[in-house]
């Protein structure tokens, strides 16, 4: 199956089960019920209890975690707008937020306490949170399309800021998880965990990680609203010209 089509297929099945819960908008990562169940699995991870800096997606889902995350006092970073600015993460630290903390885990408050930084004033992320659509328990995994996951993912490694083995985790609904292969190009980032409200399924490492922006795959007008790759698109070496 194509992921279009397993997107739509996964998008049927949790319409007709009702386990989706405001907002349900159709091209969003779907908020399903029994989020918090999930988080508080996920939580009970050594990954999660060591780890201190967390770049999260804005996924209504993962709410629950990022309310955790700032009341553990972990540090959390966003990416907003699709990276469209020169200062396109938010960080939301709970030390400089102190009382505030709580608040700061829904996107409308974040833009109101959080302070905008540029990806090279980003730490090295000790853990790496990301929305899905549709997971397998290969590790392959869809978001709803459009590849923003996949890009942050990829400049962040070309930084420095994610490791080769900086865990990346999802959670989702049980019928979120799917038994298609998924298909996974060279720029798809697997997960090594996903957690449902009542499960974790721990990938084996089958599929490679991006290990930057894959500029061959990426056609120019993508980047030419995106600063922080337009300009190193701008700062590479020109290509050999094999003789």
């Amino acid at each position: 199956m194509s992921k279009d089509a397993i997107r739509q297929q996964v998008r049927n099945r949790i319409a007709r089960a009702r386990v989706v819960r405001f907002p349900d908008e159709a091209q969003r990562i779907p908020n399903f019920r029994g989020a918090e169940n999930a988080a508080t699995l996920l939580r009970r991870l050594t990954i999660w209890r060591r780890a201190r800096c967390i770049k999260f997606d804005l996924g209504a889902p993962q709410i629950w975690l990022r309310r955790s995350a700032l009341a553990e006092g972990k540090t959390v970073y966003l990416a907003i707008g699709n990276m469209r600015t020169e200062r396109c993460f938010l960080e939301l630290d709970p030390q400089r937020l102190g009382a505030r903390a709580w608040r700061a885990a829904s996107f409308r408050c974040a833009l109101q306490l959080g302070r905008l930084v540029t990806p090279d004033q980003l730490p090295a992320f000790d853990l790496v949170i990301a929305g899905a659509l549709a997971v397998n328990r290969q590790g392959a995994m869809l978001g709803a399309g459009g590849g923003a996951f996949d890009l942050q993912y990829g400049l962040l490694r070309h930084l420095g800021k994610i490791r080769e083995y900086t865990p990346v985790v999802t959670t989702v609904h049980s019928l979120q998880v799917v038994e298609n292969r998924i298909p996974m190009r060279a720029h798809d980032v697997p997960f090594d965990f996903a957690v449902t409200p009542d499960d974790v399924i721990a990938a084996p490492s089958l599929y490679p990680r991006p290990r930057g922006v894959l500029w061959d795959l990426l056609p120019e007008e993508g980047t030419r609203t995106i600063p922080a790759l337009s300009r190193r698109r701008r700062e590479r070496p020109p290509r050999r010209t094999q003789v």
